[in-house]
């Protein structure tokens, strides 16, 4: 690949802001906490797929939502699809956070206490959805000034 078309490229990306961050940072929680020990029982230590719910899927659908987020704003030239990843992120985040505290109310398999990755799991839900909140809250225009026709004359 040439310079010149590795700099065209790297011109093309748009840095993310803060609530994309969040995001990001959220969804990297959300993908530990999965690799984590949930729940600890007199047999040893559950993991979050050990105890396999529903609620482990929302919690991903949130990771994904994030990311999504994420790779929209830094690939995409117009604010549109950044928007819409930050709308549809909000209410996965938020049924990510829902997840994740019926996670920590709920104790499968007589579990006696909960282990790291339930706590980074909810930590990690509510930086999506303050992260998607945030992004939604972004200003920022198009890289692209927007285009000035000069006017046209009315005919005599």
């Amino acid at each position: 690949m040439s310079l010149r078309r590795l700099l065209a490229v790297r011109r093309s990306l748009r840095s993310p802001n803060g609530g994309e961050l969040l995001a990001l940072a959220g969804a990297v929680c959300l993908i530990v906490s999965l690799t984590l020990p949930w729940y600890e029982n007199a047999e040893g230590k559950l993991s979050a797929w050990s105890t396999f719910g529903p609620a482990v899927v929302l919690l991903m659908l949130a990771a994904i939502a994030a990311l999504v987020l994420v790779l929209a704003t830094v690939t995409e030239r117009t604010p549109a699809l950044p928007v819409a990843a930050a709308v549809w992120g909000v209410p996965f985040g938020l049924l990510g956070v829902v997840a994740a505290i019926v996670r920590l109310l709920e104790r499968p398999d007589h579990s006696t206490s909960l282990c790291a990755g339930a706590w980074l799991a909810l930590a990690g839900a509510v930086a999506v959805l303050l992260g998607a909140w945030q992004s939604l809250r972004d200003e920022r225009t198009s890289r692209y000034k927007p285009a000035t026709p000069e006017p046209r004359r009315l005919p005599e």
